[in-house]
């Protein structure tokens, strides 16, 4: 069984590696963690900010790859197949992109149980991928 398993390195990412290692460990499977990062407007194009904010973003960056090369690490030594993958984009667009190239059997994705008017002004990662996804979702709630 292959995995693909979003992370936001909210409160909600040590639930989500959690279930999904016993979810692993269980069925063999392999992982592949993913975190999207989100382009910054100044950043698309050729127009690129001063070199103190490309410098920010590349220290920010890096903070995001270091973090999920560890999460990846302590998965790995649970004897869990795992491959981070940091990729800007569109959150959505991205992971279902990914899901397709590495023809995963399910999506894994937290859901931090906002009201509906966060889900209204902001939209949620969660809810985006029910409605577009063609692959088997799994869902882990952040409240018990």
């Amino acid at each position: 069984m292959k995995l693909l398993v979003a992370i936001d390195f909210s409160e909600v990412t040590d639930k989500i590696t959690a279930k999904v290692k016993e979810l692993a460990l269980k069925v063999n499977a392999k992982i592949w963690l993913i975190h999207v990062v989100q382009p910054e407007p100044d950043f698309v194009g050729y127009d690129v900010g001063p070199e103190t904010e490309r410098d920010f973003m590349a220290k920010k960056f890096h903070e995001k790859h270091v973090k999920i090369q560890n999460i990846a690490k302590d998965l790995e030594k649970e004897g869990i197949k795992t491959t981070p993958l940091l990729v800007q984009g569109p959150t959505v667009e991205t992971i279902l992109n990914q899901a397709e190239k590495l023809n995963v059997d399910i999506i894994v994705s937290g859901s931090h149980g906002h009201g509906a008017m966060f889900r209204l002004l902001v939209g949620s990662i969660s809810e985006g991928l029910l409605h577009n996804s063609s692959k088997p979702l799994l869902i882990i709630p952040a409240r018990k």
